[in-house]
């Protein structure tokens, strides 16, 4: 299993970016998908989720803010990330989940004027 992400980036408060996550050598649709992020000095966190069947999940943190979705003919999950702060900057890493989690290798946010 491989999980790659891209989209990450230094990005001015207020602003938006997307992150991607495309997955290989599983068959994803049958995967629960999602993100957790991990900033300096704090617990790792977890940010948003996506069930295979499309339930969404999220921290209160970024409610109304963020958005995860999922292309499964792609093989990819997304979040969608509006109105950063600060408090949002982080390593993000997305997982696959069925019995167990795979993970990627994190793509930087930062979030800074």
């Amino acid at each position: 299993v491989q999980l790659v992400e891209s989209g990450g980036g230094l990005v001015q408060p207020g602003g938006s970016l997307r992150l991607s996550c495309a997955a290989s050598g599983l068959t994803f649709m049958n995967y629960a998908m999602g993100w957790y992020r991990q900033a300096p000095g704090k617990l790792r966190e977890s940010v948003a989720a996506i069930s295979s069947d499309g339930s969404t999940n999220y921290a209160d943190s970024v409610k109304g803010r963020f958005t995860i979705s999922r292309d499964n003919a792609k093989n990819t999950v997304y979040l969608q990330m509006n109105s950063l702060n600060p408090e949002d900057t982080g390593v993000y890493s997305c997982y696959a989940r069925i019995s167990r989690f795979y993970w990627g290798q994190g793509t930087q946010v930062t979030v800074s004027s």
